[in-house]
This record gives C-alpha cells, structure tokens and sequence, in this order.
C-alpha cells in the first residue's frame, strides 16, 4: 500500500468512527484522482458521500498530500459489478445470490445464506436435482466474489 494511501486511511478511519460505514477500497490514478470506496450497513447515500467527501477533500488539503493542491477526490459505494473484499461486505449481503471464485478457478453460484470471520456459506443447486447443498466456502480460499443482480 502506497504512503499517501494509508495517510488517506489514516484521515477517514475517525470519519468513520461510531458510523455504520466502513473504507472498501482506496485508489489513486497517476492523474492524482482519488477514489475512495466506501459502503455502510444501512446503505451508503449521496448524504453520506458529499458528507464525507468535503470532511476528506480538507483533511487532505490541509495536510498538503499533493503538491498546490493537485488532486481530485471523488467518494463512492462500490459498483453492483465489484468485487466483495471486506468480510463486512459478506456479511452485509447475506441473502443475496453470489458467484464466488476460489483461489484455483473454480465457480461456484449460490445463494449465500451465512458469512463470519472465517467463512462464507452457500446454498447450492445440485445439478439434476431438485435440492440443494449447503457449501462452506473459507475467505483463506476465494480469489472473488461477486454479487449477482437478479431482474
């Protein structure tokens, strides 16, 4: 994790504090362009996100990151396509159909109906039947997990 990352992290972890919302992720493009994922477990909204995007964008600002001031921030919750990577995340979307990739390539597709520190549980179709299979999936063996919008 680059310096000015965890400075950012170091500024927006008591922005955070005794909220509901928690960091997901921090980039930075080589344009200086900031983007701060953020989600909560209430759901993270536009309220929120301005909210904390002025408290960071002086914070910054204030502890001179960029040179004269030469970045932009942009905060979001992170898009239906991304990637859970927070254990908080799992959490959070129990209940919901997900697409989990282990550490070897494997898919496997289920509703997730159980998620703590360790592991993840799936309920998952057997193929030609008509039951299902609970699966424990532990976060030491996925490489992604993703949730599936159902229409």
């Amino acid at each position: 994790m680059s310096e000015v990352i965890q400075k950012i992290y170091t500024l927006l972890e008591p922005m955070l504090d005794g909220t509901d919302m928690f960091i997901v992720n921090i980039k930075i493009k080589p344009t200086n362009n900031i983007k701060v994922f953020i989600d909560a477990d209430s759901g993270f909204s536009i309220e929120k996100s301005i909210h904390i995007n002025r408290a960071l964008y002086a914070e910054i600002e204030k502890n001179a990151l960029f040179n004269d001031g030469d970045f932009s921030l942009e905060i979001s919750s992170p898009g239906v396509d991304e990637p859970l990577l927070q254990k908080r995340q799992f959490i959070k979307n129990i209940g919901r159909k997900v697409t989990v990739t282990d550490i070897e390539g494997k898919e496997t597709t289920g509703m997730m109906t159980a998620a703590n520190e360790e592991e993840i549980t799936l309920e998952v179709k057997v193929p030609k039947k008509k039951e299902t299979k609970n699966v424990q999936i532990p976060h030491s063996q996925i490489k992604k997990t993703v949730v599936q919008v159902i229409f």
